[in-house]
């Protein structure tokens, strides 16, 4: 179709594409400063919509945000934005697909493990292999759907690694430690809640005063929250049944109680923890440090907890359940180390063969 100069100056690309059902719809956009620009937008509106390797990076990068955003939910749909647009798209966002090689893609994962964050550490593996599976979904994306022959990442492999570095855990002795040093009334609930409980941290900061079922000495966990591109935004839980009850001790509950007596005019959707996951993360190093027990990350409270049931002989379906896992495998792949349910029962029978 041709393109149309307006009466104030600029141009009109106007052209029909078939839609799904098999009609003729027009496409217009205006606003184009020459004619150039104009036709440039329709030539690449119909590659895209032809499904070809010969869009930009960029057009594909939009395609399949809008294809799994259907699918996913909006916070796992707002943290691949997040990387693909800071980490991905400045380098190949101009690329044509069916040019992305495995050499380029190597070059970008070189790129990638020598970045640092702004205190001057490198990113963890785990991260960087989030940064190059996010990458790897989307050329995937444009094997099954828009005609790329192969995927390069699987010529120019993988960076980084699946799970973190082994976990480091608190004994009870070691918590009772390091919270007798905490003078911080708020931080000291919120370490509390976290190591007798096991909720991740972004189900502690979501809590509000609705959440505390006082009665039934149980906190319900419905909620998370994030920090994405700068903004907190409230989601569902990890997982579906990261929805869940957790009972907690009379003594907890009690301290929670008392805390929610001490806010000014809460009502049932005020935040407990009104801050961010940083606060923690900065107070368990330092009140740690104050009482010379090892550090530890915020996370490693609810392994601490894992690990303090499993210890306990607590069955591991109960765990699995209590801690919000989807299913019992990721319980056993994360505590394979601790739990061994045949242990006791082989102790028990060599025993009892030397008596």
């Amino acid at each position: 179709m041709p393109v149309y100069r307006e009466k104030n100056g600029t141009y009109t690309a106007r052209f029909y594409i078939e839609t799904i059902d098999g009609t003729r719809k027009q496409q217009k956009k205006r606003g184009f400063k020459t004619s150039r620009e104009a036709k440039r937008y329709e030539a690449d509106f119909l590659i895209k919509k032809a499904h070809s390797t010969e869009m930009s990076f960029k057009e594909l990068y939009e395609l399949y945000i809008e294809d799994v955003s259907h699918r996913l939910k909006q916070n796992t749909i707002l943290t691949k934005k997040t990387i693909i647009e800071v980490k991905i798209l400045p380098y190949f966002q101009k690329r044509k697909v069916r040019d992305i090689t495995p050499i380029m893609i190597r070059e970008w994962q070189n790129e990638m493990m020598k970045l640092t964050k702004e205190n001057g550490e490198k990113y963890a593996k785990t991260y960087l292999r989030t940064l190059n599976n996010q990458f790897s979904a989307i050329m995937n994306y444009a094997v099954k759907y828009h005609g790329l022959r192969a995927n390069p990442f699987i010529k120019a492999g993988s960076i980084g690694k699946r799970n973190a570095d082994e976990m480091e855990i608190w004994t009870v002795a070691e918590f009772e430690t390091f919270i007798k040093a905490v003078d911080k009334p708020i931080s000291k609930l919120g370490f509390k809640i976290l190591f007798w409980t096991g909720m991740r941290i972004g189900e502690l900061l979501a809590l509000t005063v609705k959440d505390i079922l006082i009665n039934e000495n149980k906190i319900d966990i419905n909620k998370s929250l994030q920090r994405i591109s700068g903004e907190d935004i409230i989601t569902d839980p990890k997982t579906p049944r990261s929805k869940r009850r957790l009972e907690v001790s009379d003594e907890i509950m009690e301290e929670i109680k008392k805390y929610i007596g001490m806010l000014y005019c809460p009502n049932e959707n005020t935040r407990l923890f009104p801050f961010l996951k940083y606060v923690f993360e900065k107070d368990i190093k330092f009140f740690a440090e104050k009482a010379g027990v090892k550090i530890i990350r915020v996370h490693d409270l609810r392994h601490s907890h894992a690990s303090l049931l499993l210890h306990a002989g607590m069955d591991i379906i109960t765990v699995s359940r209590r801690l919000g896992h989807e299913n019992i495998e990721t319980t056993l792949k994360t505590y394979s180390h601790i739990y061994d349910p045949n242990s006791q029962k082989i102790q028990s029978f060599l025993n009892k063969l030397h008596i």
